[in-house]
């Protein structure tokens, strides 16, 4: 398979130039007024945004601070050291992950690779990594509470309810859909959605037969699970979990979460752990149900959540590690969810839109279903006539979520 471009954030007036120079500069006016953070935070956070959209890649410095030093290793109020504190063994991961591009502008780096990069230098900037009072602190918890704790996620579970009165066949439709389109508020798990409405007009590619073939011969194994957001669209993907699990298709489900707070709303264990309890105490009887069987299915292994430090690299799939690899060798299916993980599956590159699917994504050690609503540039898998038609609009279709892919490739 050739190489396609690796997309770049240097290009102005680009989707990735926007994300540094209109998208970051307004997260981290939120990040900043969500939380107390003090003048040394506030500091380095102002200084991460200069040096990132007008400034040049520095390593992180190891000697700022040793996780192992104890707390007296560095002053929480040391404005200086804020930027950049990091314990040893990561400040290596990066500096042989950025190895060529340090000293460079940030636009001349990957996409992926720069955006990755941002996310790990901002939590040095509010303290997350070192000994202090913010330590741990994840600079996106409010905004996740916030979404989980809405409203509108009560009618969405309550909708739940209704799933016991539909077919077999419509039952997962729903419940597929649900975790496709989590992010979009008017869905109400896809459940009252009729079969062609809205959301299956925006598929630009739709492998979901194939997805349930590939989960039926699965029937008794294990299936990994690639998790994205936290909040409401980690819900129904705890739903899906929850119906793979006492459906038949999955003896053992694998939910695989970030080590630490990523791209704003990426899902962490603490994540999981506060949809699980939204479920658990919902008023409705389904989604408490789902909730209090998923809990007994994580104490007793069937489900089983883990992490790597990986998924916070700034990296393709195609790089993974042997021991992460194993694991997803070791899978039935794995089900890749949202954007990002997309990004990393296929490669981060100007692909022509046309490309296979399979063709992208035969370095993957098991048979891989993609879920994802699209908001970058990269996409493949979608035939000539679908791009054409999407390109006559004029519309960004490939950034402004509206539309989405279900893609399968079981050949292994």
């Amino acid at each position: 398979m050739s190489n396609a471009p690796v997309i770049r954030s240097d290009v102005p007036g680009s989707f990735p130039w926007s994300v540094f120079h209109v998208r970051h500069p307004q997260l981290v006016r939120r990040v900043l007024d969500a939380l107390p953070y003090g003048p040394a935070e506030r500091s380095a956070v102002e200084r991460l945004l200069v040096e990132s959209t007008d400034g040049v890649l520095e390593p992180l410095r190891a000697d700022a601070v040793d996780a192992t030093d104890g707390p007296d290793a560095v002053d929480a109020t040391d404005a200086t050291d804020a930027t950049d504190a990091t314990d040893a063994a990561d400040a290596a991961r990066w500096l042989t992950w950025g190895e060529g591009l340090w000293g460079r502008p940030w636009g001349e780096a990957p996409f992926l690779w720069a955006e990755s990069y941002f996310y790990r230098r901002l939590l040095d900037a509010t303290g997350y990594f070192r000994p202090g009072a913010w330590q741990g602190v994840d600079p996106f918890a409010p905004f996740k509470a916030a979404e989980l704790g809405g409203s509108a996620v009560d009618d969405e579970l309550a909708a739940l309810d209704a799933l016991d009165g539909l077919p077999q066949t419509r039952r997962r439709e729903a419940l597929l859909s649900s975790s496709l389109w989590g992010n979009r508020a008017d869905l109400s798990f896809g459940i009252t959605a009729e079969p062609g409405g809205p959301a299956a007009s925006g598929l630009v590619a739709d492998d979901g037969a194939l997805l349930w073939a590939a989960l039926e011969r699965a029937g008794g194994g294990r299936l990994c699970v690639v998790a994205d957001n936290a909040g409401r669209e980690l819900l129904p993907d705890l739903v899906l979990i929850d119906h793979l699990l006492t459906g038949g298709p999955a003896a053992q489900v694998t939910l695989y979460v970030k080590p630490q707070p990523y791209f704003v709303s990426d899902a962490t264990m603490a994540d999981v752990l506060a949809a699980l309890e939204r479920l658990r105490t919902a008023p409705t009887p389904a989604a408490a149900a789902a909730g209090e069987r998923l809990w007994r299915a994580m104490g007793s292994g069937t489900l089983a959540v883990r992490t790597h430090p990986f998924f916070c690299a700034p990296l393709p799939f195609h790089d993974m590690p042997a021991d992460l690899r194993e694991e997803f060798a070791d899978a039935a299916l794995t089900i890749v969810k949202g954007d990002l993980n997309y990004r990393r599956l296929v490669g981060d590159r100007l692909w022509p839109p046309t490309t296979p699917f399979t063709a992208a994504t035969a370095h993957f050690p098991s048979a891989v279903a993609a879920l994802r609503t699209l908001k970058s540039d990269v996409i493949v898998g979608v035939d000539a006539t679908t791009v054409a038609r999407l390109d006559d609009t004029g519309t960004p279709w490939r950034t402004d979520g509206r539309h989405a892919v279900v893609q399968v490739d079981a050949r292994r």
